[in-house]
This record gives C-alpha cells, sequence and structure tokens, in this order.
C-alpha cells in the first residue's frame, strides 16, 4: 500500500486541511498500538495458560498413573524383600547352628584313636570282669554266703566301685589335666607313676604268689607220684592187693604232707597280698581304663553318630532355604530393576509444583497484561474522542446557522432513537453520529485498520 494511500495518512491530511491538534490522533494512535500489542500478548498468555493448564491436567494423570504402577511394584518389593529377608534370617540360623556344631565337634576330638579307645573298654571290661570273679570268690566262701542270686548281687555290687572310682579319676586326674595340661602335669605324672608302681608290686606279688603255687602244685605231683608208687610196690600178682600196715603208714603221712603244703598255701601272706592288691588293682585299673575309653568312645559317638548326622540335616535344610531363596532375590532383582525404571519415568515427569508456580506466575502476568490493556483502552477512546471533538470543533466554525440548526436536530433525533432502543438502526452503522453535509464530512478511517 502506497504512503498517501494509508488510512493514517488521509486521516491526518485531512485533520491538517482542517487544522485539528496533531497530538490527538498521535495519542490514538500510540495507544492504539499499544492496545493491539497488549491484545496480542493476552491472547497469547491465554493460548499459554490453556496449554499449561492441558500440560498440567496430561501431568497430574501421568503422575497419578505412574504412581499407581509404581505402588504396585513397590508393594510386590516389599512382599518379596519380607520373604528374602525371613529366608536370610532362617539361613544365618542354620549357618550359626552348623558353625557353633562345628565347633563343638572340633571341641570334642579325641586324645585316643578309636582302636585305642576299644582297646581300653576292653581292657576295663576284662578288669570288671576279673574284679567280678574275685568278689565272687570272697562273698560265696569268705562271708559264706550261700545263696547264689546274693552272692552274684554282692559280687556285682563289689566289682562296681570300679565305676564309682571312675568319676574321681576323671574330675580330679583326668579332666584337669586335659584343661591345663601344664598346670596338672606334675599331679598327672605322679598318679600315673603312683599306679604304675602299685601295679608292678602287684604283679610281682601275684607273681611270687604264683611261684608258691607252683612249687606246691610240683610238690603235690611228687606226692601223688610217689603214693601210687607204693600202691604198686605190693604183690601186682595178688588178685586182691591188701597193703601191710607200714605202706599205708607211708601213704597217710604223704597225705598229711599234701594237706600241710595245701594249708600252707592258703595260709600263705603272698595269697594274702595277692587278694588284697589284685582287688585294688582292678578296681583302680577298671576306673582309669574306663575313664580313657568311655570319653573316647563318647567323643566319637557324638562326632559320627550326633554331629556329623545333624550337620548333614543342616547342609540339606541349607541347600533348600538356598533354593527357595534364589528365585526370591531373581523376582527381587526384577521387581527392584522395574521400580527403578518407573521411579526414573516418574522423576522425568514435569513438577506439578513447578507447573502450578508457573501458571501463578502466567496468570499474574496476564492480570497485569489486563491492567495495562484497560489503561491502553482508556487512552484510546480518550484520544479518539478528542480527535473527533476537534474535527466536530473545525467542521463547526465553517457552518452557517442553519446548516448548525440542522446539524442540531439531526443528532438529536440520532440520539433519540438510540436511547429509544432501536437495534436495526443502531446495527447500520450510524452508531450515533449525525450526518453531516458531504462537503464537510470527514474522511472515515478505521484507525485499527493497516496496523
Amino acid at each position: 500500500m502506497e504512503p498517501t494511500n494509508h488510512p493514517d495518512f488521509q486521516h491526518g491530511y485531512a485533520s491538517g486541511l482542517e487544522g485539528v491538534e496533531r497530538t490527538n490522533y498521535e495519542g490514538y494512535l500510540s495507544s492504539q498500538v499499544n492496545t493491539n500489542w497488549l491484545t496480542d500478548r493476552i491472547n497469547e498468555k491465554r493460548n499459554e495458560l490453556v496449554n499449561l493448564d492441558r500440560h498440567i491436567a496430561q501431568t497430574t494423570e501421568d503422575n497419578r498413573a505412574a504412581y499407581a504402577e509404581l505402588q504396585n511394584h513397590t508393594v510386590q518389593v516389599e512382599r518379596l524383600s519380607r520373604q528374602v529377608r525371613q529366608h536370610e534370617s532362617n539361613r544365618e540360623a542354620i549357618e550359626a547352628e552348623r558353625d557353633a556344631l562345628r565347633e563343638r565337634r572340633v571341641k570334642n576330638t579325641p586324645d585316643y584313636s578309636l582302636l585305642a579307645g576299644l582297646l581300653f573298654l576292653v581292657a576295663g571290661i576284662s578288669f570288671l570282669a576279673g574284679d567280678l570273679i574275685i568278689s565272687h570268690e570272697i562273698v560265696a566262701y569268705a562271708l559264706n554266703i550261700r545263696n547264689p542270686n546274693e552272692a552274684w548281687a554282692f559280687a556285682i555290687g563289689l566289682a562296681m566301685v570300679s565305676i564309682l572310682l571312675k568319676p574321681a579319676y576323671d574330675r580330679l586326674i583326668e579332666k584337669p589335666y586335659q584343661e591345663n595340661p601344664e598346670q596338672n602335669q606334675r599331679k598327672y605324672e605322679r598318679f600315673k607313676i603312683a599306679l604304675a608302681l602299685f601295679a608292678v608290686l602287684t604283679l610281682a606279688v601275684l607273681g611270687w604268689f604264683r611261684y608258691e603255687a607252683y612249687r606246691t602244685d610240683q610238690l603235690k605231683s611228687a606226692i601223688n607220684k610217689s603214693i601210687r608208687q607204693l600202691q604198686l610196690s605190693s604183690d601186682p600178682t595178688a588178685a586182691t592187693q591188701t597193703l601191710d600196715a607200714a605202706t599205708l603208714a607211708k601213704i597217710e603221712k604223704q597225705l598229711s604232707e599234701s594237706s600241710e603244703l595245701n594249708l600252707a598255701l592258703v595260709n600263705s601272706p603272698w595269697a594274702l597280698l595277692s587278694f588284697v592288691l589284685s582287688g585294688i588293682l582292678f578296681a583302680l585299673a577298671g576306673a582309669v581304663c574306663l575313664g580313657i575309653a568311655l570319653p573316647v568312645l563318647s567323643a566319637f559317638w557324638f562326632r559320627w553318630l550326633q554331629a556329623d548326622i545333624k550337620l548333614g540335616k543342616l547342609r540339606r535344610r541349607l541347600k533348600r532355604v538356598e533354593k527357595e531363596l534364589s528365585p526370591l532375590e531373581a523376582q527381587l532383582a526384577e521387581q527392584n530393576s522395574r521400580q527403578n525404571v518407573l521411579q526414573h519415568n516418574l522423576d522425568l515427569l514435569a513438577d506439578l509444583n513447578e507447573l502450578r508456580d508457573q501458571r501463578r506466575a502466567l496468570t499474574t502476568e496476564l492480570t497485569e497484561l489486563l491492567s495495562e490493556l484497560k489503561l491502553a483502552q482508556t487512552d484510546s477512546r480518550i484520544s479518539n474522542f478528542n480527535d473527533g471533538y476537534g474535527q466536530g470543533e473545525a467542521i463547526r466554525t465553517v457552518l452557517n446557522d442553519d446548516e448548525q440548526r440542522q446539524l442540531r436536530k439531526d443528532r438529536l433525533v440520532v440520539r433519540n432513537r438510540v436511547n429509544g432502543s432501536h437495534p436495526a438502526e443502531h446495527a447500520n452503522g450510524t452508531n450515533g453520529k449525525a450526518s453531516l453535509p458531504k462537503s464537510y464530512q470527514p474522511a472515515e478511517t478505521l484507525p485499527s485498520e493497516g496496523l
């Protein structure tokens, strides 16, 4: 469009010809341009507000959906975590029990092998059996208890003295030495030396007594042989052998000597010492052998038939717990991974608080723009009014009296029609403007056109 054909140029040209004050229309143009700019900015802000409200609604819905999905996985994670913790607690309890049992098994390692324990057990039982036989002989003959049941009961009671001595040996000699060998070594060695000396002494007495018994047996055998020779010295061809008085006297003398040998052997102090010392030795030796054998057998019993069996059960329980724990850990890892992804997606969503703050800032800015628009529109209308007033005043100066009266009349009619609610006329574009003579009407301009 050429500058001379622009409505603002035409309006300015007409105003210059009519001598209208230029500042009125300049203020109008400035206010109108500001109004148009503010209107565009307000429309933009309103569009931004609409888009922001839509974005807030969409973000709220996305947050709700993401949080709901995240909560489902969070519940699964908590359930799986609780199951995993329970299985891990069971596994730790089984491992603690297994370690404690292994420690007990190591502590119960015997000082002797199983074969040595069995040998000591056989020796202890042998000593008990020997002591039982000696006790039975003493009870049956020395104490003159003729009832076999009573005699065996009393003999078994005497033989059980070894069992009575066993705890004393364990607690006073063996156990202190095992717990603190350095401190109790001297006492242990003294006991062993004393027991060895006593055993050697008993064996010496028993050996001497056996020698006495052997010598007595040989003498008795010689006497019996002599008797047989005396019996054969008579006439072997006689149908019935009759011994003379001399031969009978010799035989009786030999029998008397045999009886004296038996009596001397029985009344020998070596026999008394043999019975006494062997009884004491068997009791002590039985207690010592059982004190060594039973802990060894007990340790192997615990290690093989208790600890090992229970360790096997614990291993099977541990494998079962680990077998149940492995899929749970895999599911938990998967759920944790999915939860992290969902949490990351949720974190990627816009912050609703920031969006609401942005909306409040946008609303505040829009309110300020509306206030500025109000002022701009007010200035535009005032400037437009002043411009119209100036043009009317310029026209009035060139009209005669009749034309001025006709103009007032037309303005009054138009005003009455407007106040009388004639929408058709109001809509025809008169808009309250009086019809002027054609030669005095200013150029019609739309100030907002072309801007």
